[in-house]
């Protein structure tokens, strides 16, 4: 079992940076594209949350691909953690009453991959590779 586990990790690596992108890209399609709708007005341009959006979406595309995934994992972490310090914890303390879960699994999964790297299946160990 030890043998098998050794060997995907890696690739539940990869597995784990594409959908943690994906995921947050989402949230910056719905800011930015407005799609899906959410009820909530499309942010005015230069805003903080304009900024938030594009971040999302632009590095949530980064790191799907894995281009550049340690320095852009560590610019979205940061992202996350102000997103949480500044929309969600001033609801409350505890993340499960003022919505603010995400926001924290989003930052230390994007910490840890900013120390992980992207795995097997990414643009960067594919220039590693070359």
């Amino acid at each position: 079992m030890n043998d098998l586990a050794t060997r995907a990790q890696p690739w539940l690596l990869s597995a784990l940076r594409i959908m943690a992108a994906l995921l947050l890209m989402q949230h910056g399609m719905q800011k930015i594209l407005g799609w899906p709708p959410s009820g909530r007005p499309m942010p005015e341009f230069m805003t903080q949350y304009w900024f938030a959006g594009i971040l999302e979406l632009g590095g949530g595309a980064l790191l799907a691909i894995g281009l550049f995934t340690r320095p852009v994992a560590f610019v979205l972490a940061g992202l996350m953690a102000f997103a949480y310090f500044l929309g969600h914890a001033p609801r409350g303390f505890l993340p499960i009453l003022n919505g603010g879960n995400l926001a924290i699994l989003f930052c230390f999964v994007f910490l840890y991959l900013s120390a992980a790297g992207g795995g097997p299946l990414s643009l960067d160990a594919t220039a590693r590779r070359r």
